[in-house]
């Protein structure tokens, strides 16, 4: 890994992956076809892009309780634990409507409404992962979505991952269809015959899914465009360089794009750490992904002090912050952008990934200077509730009619005055 001292000028920021513009085409495209031709176009992509030509897009009932079936208990039990400690996190971030009444009986409030259907988007061919499902739609459930719809694309076989249904089962879902891609993005955004659209799109998947999110936007919400996954690490001393180099490649091994960067104020720990991630990465099963990963976006800064390197965290943002230090709680307190905050030589970022309870869809490349990880408020709306009482309108009404001609709309205070003073 490189190892480099920390200047105003270090560059910690990746920049925007947003496509080509054949990439960006070719989404527009699909999703117009998808518009105007429906299932039709759905399996026409299909089959194109995934090699399967499907029958039906809906995954029966009876598949999705054989895949819980065919876990083992321990498989199975683990599971249902990291679902309790998800949605037991959750619960807790639950707000309630609220109404206040002042002395003249004018009444302001807010009113919480869940969305009515979300569209819950896991990434699937070669790959499953279980843990997308479970974060994806648990915190959905909390909120009160009634209607919660997984689409995933089919591997060769035709069929999805049997732990990615069994996730679904557990979580919740009851509506899975076997497509992905733009394709399903599409039909999740303005339905078909098949698929009822949705209101909201979550979910991480490839550049293509990315780009059709980013495209469907303002017709239905989405959670935010992720970019590839990053970790930064935050260390002293008393951090063990074998762990943070395991560390640091537990993100490296997601994607040739992902991002690893160690922080620390020891130019010791940054020289034992390059040496381990150089040895571990020799029996590492993804071994070319980490390595490009390593290579082309790992990083490891050594700052003059403390201070020094709290500023090199909050100008990266990262996605995954680990501070190994003496004192965790105390670093943290002057941390202001992370997605997700570890704390201590036990608080490994895969725990929060997979079994903690807070949930792992975090901003990336920055965004975390802005935006939050996902949780049940983006499965919820807020509605503003005023009820003005008579009193309160007579002693108001002139300043609001005042107001609206201040901004040269007379059709406004007419409304107020119609009501007499």
């Amino acid at each position: 890994m490189k190892i480099e001292r920390f200047t105003e000028g270090t560059s910690l920021k990746r920049s925007v992956d947003s496509g080509t513009a054949d990439q960006r085409k070719a989404v527009q495209d699909i999703i117009d076809e998808v518009r105007k031709s429906g299932d039709g176009a759905v399996a026409y992509y299909t089959e194109k892009f995934d090699g399967v030509k499907l029958k039906q897009f809906a995954v029966s009932m009876k598949e999705i309780e054989g895949a819980v079936d065919e876990l083992s208990e321990y498989e199975r039990s683990i599971i249902e634990e990291a679902a309790a400690n998800i949605r037991s996190f959750h619960e807790k971030q639950l707000k309630n409507s609220w109404i206040s009444t002042d002395e003249t009986g004018t009444m302001l409030g807010q009113k919480l409404t869940a969305l009515d259907a979300v569209g819950v988007y896991v990434p699937g061919g070669t790959a499953a992962y279980p843990s997308s499902v479970l974060m994806n739609v648990i915190p959905a459930k909390v909120a009160g979505v009634e209607r919660i719809v997984m689409v995933s694309p089919p591997g060769k076989d035709g069929k999805l991952s049997k732990s990615v249904m069994a996730a679904a089962k557990i979580a919740g879902v009851t509506e899975i269809y076997q497509i992905g891609g733009a394709q399903a993005v599409a039909a999740l955004a303005y339905g078909t015959d098949t698929i009822e659209k949705v209101d909201k799109i979550v979910g991480p998947g490839n550049i293509y899914v990315a780009l059709a999110k980013r495209e469907v936007f303002g017709d239905v919400a989405i959670d935010m465009i992720a970019g590839p996954s990053e970790i930064a690490v935050l260390a002293d001393e008393t951090a063990i360089a074998k762990e943070v180099a395991a560390d640091l490649l537990s993100q490296a091994e997601h994607d040739a794009r992902a991002c690893s960067v160690l922080i620390t104020t020891e130019a010791s720990l940054a020289h034992e750490v390059a040496k381990e991630v150089e040895k571990q990465l020799t029996s590492l099963p993804r071994r070319e992904i980490a390595e490009a990963s390593i290579r082309d976006y790992g990083k490891i800064i050594v700052c003059e002090d403390m201070n020094q390197a709290i500023m090199a965290v909050n100008t990266l943002a990262p996605e995954h912050l680990e501070i190994i230090t003496k004192d965790p709680l105390e670093v943290m307190a002057q941390v202001r952008h992370a997605g997700a905050i570890f704390l201590g030589r036990y608080s490994t970022e895969p725990v929060g990934d997979y079994f903690a309870g807070p949930n792992h869809v975090l901003p990336t490349n920055g965004t975390a200077r802005f935006s939050s990880p996902l949780n049940v408020d983006d499965f919820q709306k807020k509605s503003s509730i005023i009820m003005y009482s008579q009193t309160a309108f007579k002693k108001n009404a002139e300043k609001i009619a005042t107001f609206a001609r201040l901004e040269g709309l007379e059709a406004h205070a007419r409304a107020v005055e119609s009501r007499g003073k």
